[in-house]
């Protein structure tokens, strides 16, 4: 049931000679910007210089960074009024994270439309239906203005909703950064720009590796279209934000007052006032690794494989995969293997997984330099448990000089791991546990590892990327989280930080102090002696090469 609040008779005044959106007219009480001595005492205009700023942007994707409380709602619901009531204008739908958010927003518009002398209906309370991506039907609270002359209506929703498709008008985003989905929010909101809409999204920060921020600098960039309006608190204080706290409480502007009033309200804020205040992203937003980092070690020519097999493929008979899947390792997999160098130590780091989640294996060399270089990047989705064996060690089989692999045996993993321990020697693989206390000690070094460069070459992949930056500082420690961080191939949310997981085991591997053994040759071919004809004729000793059988076999390098 929708109900209705009272509505307050607006007042005798005059509708406005000119859009908010067209700049400052001159004699217009709400647009003119007063700047000289005798204007000092005369009340403010309406809007502030930065508020004019933008309202007056009609870009239709707009981003504002900006500092707490300085008015940037109140200058979007005067605009969004201005948009609502206008024949040829468009319905509105703001987001904000709260309902007091909203509540505050919707009677700053019902008053914005008090003043233009706009006819518009009351506030009414209602439901918005709100459908996830299961198809799930929920009905979260919203606020409601109907403009009768335009037909239009300014909607306001106390939280994210999840179903934009099928709706039509200006979205509004606010406080966007900490929203819970800002990222799919905006994939659907996208959409209004085709018939003509805009989209404006404003926010104080939340982090330096907050999607927020992302879009901003991916705007100024010049990688996505738009404009951005950044708005610090001295530029506001400059602009009259003071004075307008002064009309407000009735009370004198002095010069000495503003002063004080901004040394007190930075001293509210404390260490926070530069993110707060300032416009600063801070760098600790909770993400552990910042995508300038990862991207400095990523290499565009480092192979990434990826396969994914479908439900079919794992009813047929198992001689059935196996020979499909030989045949693909042959092709997708051994030029790559081929192709690494029979001189340095290799090592790998896996993480598994069956349904939901990857099967990531990272395979990594040691230079001379000592610096750790990924060199195969291999990714498996839906893969039935004994081909992920078969790939497994189809990889290390063919890796020169085979040092160490570490994989995780959390959960179905551990069966793996222990197959592998039975081929390769628990003293080369190790079954890892994944657990809050290796995280607090390992991911340091992991961490200090990409910022020295003493690992690098991670595949230039931009869900690799993203796998990384899913990494979380959690109750103080470096970690991934339970929830699944971002889309798959196939568009459900179906990787949960594999890469990066993967990546974490291989540098565990190459730095746990494997270490070279005395050993003396029974005279079998082994690998090195199987590649020779397939490396160009070179003559590979068997020094150094992975084992292809036996129980906790330790020949070869350590």
């Amino acid at each position: 049931m929708v109900k209705s609040r009272p509505k307050t008779p607006p007042p005798p005044t005059p509708r406005p000679s000119t859009s908010l959106r067209t700049g400052p007219a001159s004699g217009d009480p709400l647009l003119q910007v007063k700047t000289s001595a005798a204007d000092q005492a005369a009340p403010p205009p309406a809007l502030m210089a930065y508020q004019q700023a933008w309202v007056k942007d009609e870009s239709p994707f707009k981003l504002g960074e900006k500092s707490r409380r300085i008015g940037l709602t109140w200058a979007e619901a005067a605009d969004n009024v201005l948009t609502a009531s206008q024949e040829s204008g468009s319905n509105v739908f703001y987001i904000g994270p709260t309902q007091d958010m909203a509540t505050e927003y919707i009677e700053a518009a019902a008053m914005w439309a008090r003043v233009f002398n706009y006819a518009a209906g009351e506030i009414e309370d209602g439901l918005f239906e709100d459908i996830d991506d299961q198809g799930n039907s929920k009905h979260i609270k919203s606020l409601t203005i109907r403009f009768p002359g335009s037909r239009k209506r300014i909607v306001a929703l106390s939280s994210r909703p999840t179903n934009l498709r099928g709706k039509q008008g200006v979205i509004v985003i606010d406080e966007a950064a900490f929203g819970p989905d800002l990222k799919g929010l905006l994939k659907a909101a996208m959409a209004m720009l085709m018939w003509g809409d805009r989209v404006h999204v404003l926010s104080t920060h939340n982090g330096a590796d907050n999607y927020f921020n992302e879009l901003i600098q991916e705007v100024r960039a010049g990688k996505r279209k738009g404009s951005v309006h950044r708005i610090t608190f001295d530029e506001a204080v400059a602009a009259g934000l003071y004075r307008r706290v002064c009309l407000r409480r009735g009370i004198a502007w002095t010069a000495e007052g503003e002063k004080q009033w901004v040394t007190d309200v930075r001293a509210y804020y404390g260490d926070d006032a530069e993110e707060e205040l300032d416009v600063v992203p801070s760098q600790s937003g909770g993400a552990f690794l910042t995508m300038a980092l990862i991207e400095a070690r990523m290499f565009a020519d480092t192979p990434l494989v990826r396969n994914r097999w479908t439900q079919e493929f794992g009813l047929k008979p198992e001689h059935e995969r196996y020979l499909e899947v030989e045949r693909w390792c042959a092709e997708e997999l051994l030029p790559h293997l081929l192709a690494l160098n029979p001189l340095l130590p290799h090592c790998f780091g896996e993480d598994f997984g069956r349904v939901s989640d990857l099967t990531v294996i990272a395979v990594g060399e040691e230079g001379d330099d000592l610096v750790k270089r990924v060199v195969l990047h291999v990714e498996l989705s839906n893969c039935p448990f004994r081909q992920q064996e078969q790939i497994l060690f189809y990889i290390v089989d063919h890796l020169p000089r085979f040092r160490a692999g570490d994989m995780d045996a959390t959960g179905n993993g551990a069966a793996l791991a222990e197959y592998a321990q039975d081929r390769y020697g628990t003293l080369r693989v190790e079954a890892v546990k994944i657990t809050p206390l290796l995280y607090l000690e390992q991911m340091p070094r992991f961490k200090a590892a990409l910022e020295d460069g003493t690992l690098t070459n991670i595949p230039r992949d931009r869900q690799v990327r993203d796998d990384l930056r899913a990494l979380r500082v959690v109750h103080g420690i470096a970690q991934l989280p339970r929830a699944k961080t971002q889309l798959g191939d196939g568009e459900k949310l179906s990787r949960h930080g594999d890469s990066a997981i993967a990546l974490f085991m291989l540098h565990r591997a190459m730095t746990r102090g494997a270490y070279a053994i005395e050993f003396q040759a029974t005279g079998e071919k082994r690998i090195g002696a199987q590649l020779e004809d397939q490396r160009g004729g070179r003559v590979l000793e068997d020094v150094g090469f992975g084992v292809v059988a036996g129980n906790n076999d330790m020949r070869g390098f350590m």
